[in-house]
């Protein structure tokens, strides 16, 4: 992984920092989910039920969508010189667009919006995150993804 400095990270905003490989979400990822969170909602664990529906099926949780953005990015690090530690600091215009089928697979694409040193030492980094659903035009989410970097010297 490339270390970057103050001045040479700022180099990379408008760049596309990385694409995920593809994760498959079958129903069974869907089912945990929803006994994770509580939220049995039909269109997400039954079947037949959501097949008479306008979706014609079961669809993920779009939390669910969202939590897998913690294993995609991991092709988008960014590491900047002296980086002590990095907290996920929230999104911003978190859109879910379109839902994910179960069955389907999706993918992270993440490019570098904006690089904020709000004080010497911390770096505020905003991606634009969008996922992807193969075969699909319209993607599934898009959101502003903001990360709290801190570093010495």
């Amino acid at each position: 992984m490339k270390v970057y400095t103050r001045e040479t990270v700022k180099e990379l905003v408008g760049q596309e920092l990385g694409v995920s490989d593809w994760v498959e979400v079958p129903q069974e990822m869907v089912n945990e989910f929803a006994d994770l969170t509580n939220d049995h909602q039909f269109i997400h664990v039954d079947p037949e039920r959501a097949a008479q529906t306008p979706l014609g099926g079961t669809i993920a949780h779009g939390f669910l969508t969202l939590s897998l953005l913690g294993g995609m990015v991991e092709v988008a690090q960014i590491l900047i010189k002296g980086a002590t530690m990095g907290f996920n600091y929230g999104f911003e215009k978190l859109r879910f667009l379109s839902p994910v089928r179960t069955g389907s697979r999706i993918r992270g694409r993440f490019v570098l919006d904006s690089v904020d040193e709000r004080k010497p030492g911390q770096f505020l980094l905003t991606m634009v995150v969008t996922v992807e659903i193969e075969g699909s035009d319209r993607p599934a989410l898009s959101a502003q993804w903001l990360t709290l970097v801190h570093a010495t010297g």
